[in-house]
């Protein structure tokens, strides 16, 4: 990915929004560290990250499932009823 500096951020922005709009992400840094992320709005996020409801359908969470291990737990930190 490609690093911008600041100063260059500075001077031509214009240029470096139109590129990111179109799905060239870019990072501004600041003395070489980053410190920004462009990229473009409508970008999708890679499938890696759609990850929830894989397992849907896969198994059975209890109704319990809170409070499963609820004495084990209040006698380590000595709660008493």
């Amino acid at each position: 990915m490609r690093i911008v500096n600041l100063s260059e951020a500075k001077a031509h922005l214009s240029r470096l929004i139109e590129e990111g709009a179109k799905g060239e992400p870019f990072i501004i840094a600041k003395a070489g560290k980053p410190i920004a992320k462009v990229v473009p709005l409508h970008h999708a996020p890679s499938a890696a990250r759609n990850r929830i409801g894989f397992l849907a359908g896969q198994f059975k969470v209890p109704p319990d499932f809170d409070r499963m291990g609820q004495s084990e737990v209040e006698s380590m930190f000595g709660v008493r009823h």
